[in-house]
């Protein structure tokens, strides 16, 4: 844990509420930056980290407690096509962690006085592909294989001390298997986060028996969802508070779809602070928003909580 904050999380958690921050590429796509690339928001940390830094900025004073760092799509493949060699990437990796450091010294030099959390941006495999298969799974691989793909950028990412790991957007319980495994020793806690669909996970599995994964793991501090449809929400975190006994994550999209050919969302936003009550009396104690929610409505999850 850094020596920025204190109490733990995990301690945070068990007292309460906790705010996280909403979508990192529609921030930064707001302040003009063009995310069109395989890499995404990964690719500011190359080139524009300072932009990253005022993305989470943006959430820290909207009034985040955790920000999620600009990792979700940032691996050791994904950078090798770029040309970016696993020494460089590794750094990019390491880097996106202190980005988020250092928005929260700025946010903490501007007067907040709350603690304040970093969360390691951990996305799927589906990601790395840039293909849409986050939504779906099944990619034909095992859980010793998806662990061997993950294993090395969590153990970069848990050198560089971020408070908790977000391995987050977990489309396949296979996945989410892997997940857990490749975080056991690396002596930094970590939340598992599903995208479902339903009352199933992407890949099809029942979310009862997805969040079950991770009841005896020790290592995970928090279960729960993320970019799925405001709707899905309730559901999910009274399953995975009754199957876990841990607190429940909940970070859903606006409510709009994305196309992954288009590469465009649509659809109207379902959105809204209102439902945060509900989440919170079914077991959410960190809740957020992620894809298309953007710092007003961040703002108004601190309000509510």
């Amino acid at each position: 844990m850094s020596s920025d904050t204190s109490p733990s999380l995990a301690e945070a958690l068990a007292a309460g509420t906790v705010v996280l921050d909403g979508g990192m590429s529609n921030q930064l796509a707001a302040a003009g930056h063009d995310l069109s690339d395989e890499l995404w928001s990964a690719r500011l940390l190359a080139e524009r980290p300072e932009a990253v830094t005022e993305a989470h900025l943006a959430y820290f004073t909207a009034g985040a407690d955790v920000a999620i760092t600009a990792s979700y799509q940032a691996t050791f493949e994904g950078f090798g096509r770029r040309g970016i060699g696993h020494e460089e990437a590794a750094r990019l990796l390491a880097s996106s962690v202190e980005l988020a450091r250092a928005a929260a010294r700025q946010a903490r030099q501007a007067g907040a006085s709350r603690p304040l959390w970093v969360a390691a941006s951990v996305g799927p495999y589906g990601a790395m592909l840039a293909d849409g298969s986050e939504y779906r799974g099944r990619y034909g691989l095992s859980v010793d294989e998806l662990e061997r793909f993950h294993r090395p950028r969590l153990e970069v990412l848990a050198a560089a001390a971020p408070d908790v790991l977000a391995l987050e957007t977990v489309p396949d319980a296979d996945e989410a298997a892997a997940l857990v495994r490749a975080v056991r020793g690396l002596g930094v806690p970590a939340w598992l986060s599903y995208t479902v669909d339903g009352r199933r996970t992407r890949a099809g599995q029942p979310l009862e028996e997805a969040f079950a994964l991770a009841a005896e793991a020790d290592e995970v501090i928090a279960v729960g969802v993320n970019c799925c449809a405001p709707r899905d929400v309730e559901h999910a975190v009274g399953a995975a508070a009754r199957v876990t006994g841990k607190p429940v994550v909940v970070y859903p999209n606006s409510g709009e779809a994305w196309d992954a050919e288009a590469r465009a969302w649509n659809g109207r936003i379902t959105f809204s602070a209102e439902q945060v009550e509900a989440w919170r009396d079914a077991g959410a104690r960190l809740i957020g928003g992620c894809c298309r929610v953007g710092p007003e409505a961040i703002a108004a999850i601190a309000r509510a909580v």
